[in-house]
């Protein structure tokens, strides 16, 4: 994570934190325009389908953010970032992290 800002390897710390309290394949974290962070992780139930990165987006929708300056996901490459073009637009860097934080990929939504 040396290569990170302080500001995304915070968001870095938080998705691994939030994929490791409950022991599931991913965790997200973003972070709003105004410098708020939000965290989840995958949401697997029965009648409830949410990827780590959808929950922490809807969770700073529900905050009331109106923008994203960055993104992050813990484990896998294979992520759909459209949740975060709805509420950051285009441009906004997502970063796909391994297990222990290192960068895999950088995208931009």
């Amino acid at each position: 994570m040396s290569d990170l800002s302080a500001e995304d390897a915070k968001l870095v710390t938080l998705a691994r934190g939030a994929r490791g309290r409950i022991g599931v394949t991913q965790g997200a974290a973003v972070r709003d325009e105004m410098g708020r962070t939000y965290a989840g992780a995958t949401v697997d139930r029965l009648h409830l389908k949410l990827s780590a990165l959808e929950l922490a987006v809807a969770q700073a929708i529900a905050a009331g953010a109106t923008g994203l300056e960055c993104a992050v996901v813990v484990g896998g490459t294979d992520i759909d970032t459209a949740c975060v073009v709805d509420l950051g637009g285009n441009g906004v860097p997502v970063l796909l992290c391994a297990a222990d934080g290192s960068v895999q990929e950088r995208r931009e939504s």
